[in-house]
């Protein structure tokens, strides 16, 4: 009894050791001291649970640090398991950098998938078309080939990226004979990849030339074959099938031959599809016309137009020249080069005044040239001329005139007609051939020509 109630009475406090007294500001620093001893060593020990220490024992009910304790918890005391507990915003900020990499993972491999399916669809789905290349094939047309191959073209037909081969010839067992006047011929459409035949069409003579072109430039159309028969045939053919569109009318020639191959002009007619010109000769050399056929039919565009012309030589053209201004114009001769505007051909053959947007231009250079007469003719040039070449001018849209006489060549300005220069050679035995063999970037041409028993080839630059 009386030892409960000492220490009922007795302050907190320590005994100064001087004195033999308690001090009480320094017994309540040395409890505080000693609850942090007993806080942090229960705390290393695993702390207390349901009021039991680690190690089973019940902590003293009467003891001081005990009491001290319960009325002030320290911030250890808030902790679980010895683990502290972490800010909000770190945990959010945990959140969306793992949300952040899960898309990024997710688009990575759903363009890592949509790219391999494209792959196999340009792999399998469409495939490339089969290309059954050759570094050289060889055709033998058979027991009904003959005459001579020589006219032919090289026209892409099928669409495989290759230029297919398209020549005619005269059919062995229908030669000319007494009383047949001309030969049947074939037209045959040969592939470029393997030399097989893709399509023929029976003619009614033989070819002098075959040109396969597009009569409707700008426009998704097919590419049409244009054959010129020896005697009186202009036909055009589908290159594609291989099958006749329009075949001009004999009738429309009866005292008279085609010179030359049909020549492409502007669009006469309107009809949205360019028109052709053909040079028609008599059995008397000064007896020649024009005629203008419709690209889109074959039938004339009016009638005839005859011209007077007296040369020695071979024929020249006709060709078609388009100035830089517009103005057309065809080049035929005998040994000479003349020129007619083409608006003067439409108007005799249309017997009218009127014409059409791309006839309505002229070349006053060239309208100087006229005969003093103001005849319809130009003279060109008139010195035994062997042949005409159009010769493209780089960067510029106008052409030049390569001309070939039994003298040398000159090359005439398409624009003025005035010679750039005059090379003197005789004995030419090819046709110049255009294209750069210095590096002067300036168009050159290779010319073949006799030198003693061999033949020498030189180059001159334009």
């Amino acid at each position: 009894m009386a030892t409960v109630l000492s220490r009922a009475l007795k302050l907190p406090g320590k005994k100064s050791p001087d004195l033999g007294e308690y001090d009480p500001l320094t017994q309540a620093d040395s409890d505080e001291s000693e609850d942090d001893l007993v806080l942090n060593l229960q705390q290393k020990n695993g702390g207390v649970k349901n009021g039991k220490s680690p190690l089973g024992e019940a902590p003293e009910p009467d003891s001081d640090a005990e009491v001290t304790g319960a009325g002030k918890p320290h911030l250890s005391e808030v902790t679980t398991e010895g683990c502290p507990l972490e800010p909000l915003g770190g945990l959010e900020q945990k959140t969306a950098s793992s949300i952040a990499s899960y898309v990024r993972t997710s688009v990575f491999l759903l363009m890592l998938v949509i790219s391999t399916v494209l792959v196999l669809v340009c792999a399998f789905l469409i495939p490339c078309p089969p290309r059954d290349l050759h570094s050289a094939w060889s055709r033998h047309l058979g027991p009904h080939g003959g005459g001579d191959l020589s006219p032919l073209d090289l026209a892409d037909v099928n669409g495989d990226g290759l230029r297919d081969v398209l020549l005619s010839f005269v059919t062995s067992g229908n030669r000319s004979t007494a009383g047949v006047s001309r030969p049947p011929a074939v037209l045959v459409c040969l592939s470029g990849m393997n030399g097989s035949t893709l399509w023929s069409s029976p003619l009614p003579e033989e070819a002098r030339d075959i040109t396969c072109l597009d009569l409707m430039p700008g426009r998704a159309a097919e590419t049409v074959c244009l054959v010129t028969g020896t005697h009186k045939m202009l036909s055009a053919f589908n290159a594609t099938s291989g099958k006749a569109i329009w075949t001009l009318d004999p009738h429309y020639l009866p005292n008279g031959t085609l010179a030359a191959p049909g020549v492409v002009l502007p669009d006469l007619d309107e009809d949205g599809i360019r028109d052709l010109a053909v040079l028609v000769i008599g059995e008397l050399q000064p007896d020649l016309c024009f005629l203008l056929v419709s690209g889109r039919t074959g039938s004339p565009v009016g009638r005839p137009v005859k011209y007077n012309i007296v040369g020695v030589g071979n024929l020249i053209g006709p060709q078609v020249y388009i100035t830089t201004s517009g103005a057309a114009y065809i080049l035929f001769g005998f040994g000479n080069i003349q020129a007619v505007a083409l608006r003067d051909i439409f108007v005799q053959a249309q017997n009218r005044d009127s014409l059409p947007p791309s006839l309505q231009i002229d070349e006053p250079e060239w309208e100087k040239r006229r005969s003093i007469n103001l005849s319809e003719l130009i003279d060109i040039y008139s010195d035994g001329v062997e042949l005409l070449q159009t010769v493209k001018v780089p960067d510029s849209n106008s052409s030049n005139f390569l001309i070939t006489t039994r003298q040398g060549l000159v090359l005439l300005q398409g624009q003025n007609l005035t010679p750039s220069w005059t090379l003197s050679l005789q004995g030419l035995r090819s046709q110049p051939t255009p294209g750069y063999f210095t590096d002067d970037q300036t168009l050159d041409f290779l010319l073949q020509i006799p030198n003693g028993v061999g033949l020498k080839k030189s180059s001159k630059s334009s």
